[in-house]
């Protein structure tokens, strides 16, 4: 049984990776970019922004977000809150159990 949830048109989800296409293009890399990938997190990748963030939840966020979309923090930081919202949903969707 299916529970409902229909993919948003701006995120493309696999089994390892989420691509999210941003509402507007921004730079990451000293690039211009219009989406942004995001590969399946880790135990280490977890462990690692919680253990450099020092208990700021937000902070670990980023680091997390960035390490896994290899690019860096303050590239996120200059997202808009709307695309910085889809990369949140996106990274959600890749972790959830399908079971659920």
């Amino acid at each position: 049984m299916t529970q409902g949830t229909k993919t948003p048109s701006w995120l493309t989800l696999s089994a390892d990776r989420v691509v999210v296409h941003l509402s507007k293009p921004t730079e990451a890399n000293g690039l211009q970019v219009d989406s942004l990938a995001m590969r399946a997190p880790t135990v280490r990748d977890i462990r690692t922004a919680q253990s450099v963030a020092s208990g700021d939840d937000e902070q670990r966020e980023l680091n997390l977000f960035a390490s896994l979309a290899e690019v860096g923090v303050k590239d996120l930081e200059g997202l808009s809150l709307k695309d910085y919202s889809r990369l949140q949903a996106g990274y959600f969707r890749l972790v959830q159990d399908d079971e659920l």
